[in-house]
């Protein structure tokens, strides 16, 4: 999780949506990704001193003398990952051109570098990795948080755009049934909404603890958004509903 965007992260983490004693992610049986070959102490202490100053050179150093790209940190996070989380962007940028990069590995929590791209708002990193192949959906037969909800959260709308374009699918739902429209409303993106209701986001759907985008919205007290999603709820109710 970016430590930029934590107080984002623990929101979706552990209220999702005001429930927090109750939800589990799914978490449980996702092991650490393997790097092809095993970096150095002194290679992961080196990369980690690049990052503040975003040192292209220093990290392409690295690479030649046999740092694989794909090395995870500690925490199972790739380095592009981290690169992306420490809004370094030449160095992302680096690592994105190296053949062989796993460019769709997950961490322990099922993220991928291009969410967290997502997240922060990095549009040009994030059409770069479309193009070079990064899934915009969690893997056949499993559920877990989509870009499309992380640019959702910070309302990235360029990135919703972008990602729509692409084929994201617009109400796909984390494991426990959080929509992209329903982080949005929780997260009080009026913008956000109504970008994701014109792109046929549907304003009945239900997460798991019973909470739809409209009660989200409520909760937190973000009238726009409720606004635009009650326009979207009288529209879809048939002649003599209420």
């Amino acid at each position: 999780m970016p430590q930029a965007c934590a107080g984002a992260g623990n929101a979706r983490r552990q209220l999702l949506l005001g429930a927090a004693s109750g939800v589990a992610l799914g978490l449980a049986g996702i092991g650490l990704a393997r790097a092809a070959s095993a970096a150095s102490t002194g290679q992961l202490e080196a990369f980690a001193r690049a990052l503040p100053g975003d040192d292209r050179r220093a990290v392409a150093a690295l690479l030649a003398q046999g740092l694989d790209p794909n090395t995870v940190d500690a925490r199972g996070n790739s380095l592009l990952y981290v690169a992306l989380q420490h809004h370094a962007l030449r160095i992302a940028a680096l690592l994105l051109a190296q053949p062989g990069l796993r460019l769709n590995q997950r961490n322990p929590a099922g993220e991928t570098a291009l969410m967290i791209a997502c997240l922060r708002g990095d549009a040009g990193l994030a059409e770069d990795m479309l193009r070079r192949g990064a899934q915009l959906q969690p893997p056949p037969g499993q559920a877990g948080w989509t870009a499309l909800s992380y640019a959702a959260t910070n309302g990235q709308d360029r990135i919703v755009r972008l990602l729509l374009a692409h084929g994201a699918r617009v109400d796909q739902p984390a494991a426990n049934g959080t929509t992209p429209l329903m982080m949005a409303a929780y997260f009080g993106h009026a913008a956000t909404v109504r970008l994701l209701l014109a792109a046929g986001a549907d304003p009945r759907l239900r997460n798991r603890m019973g909470y739809s985008a409209m009660d989200l919205a409520m909760r937190r007290h973000h009238r726009a958004s409720a606004e635009a999603l009650g326009r979207a709820l009288d529209r879809k109710r048939k002649p003599g509903q209420w």
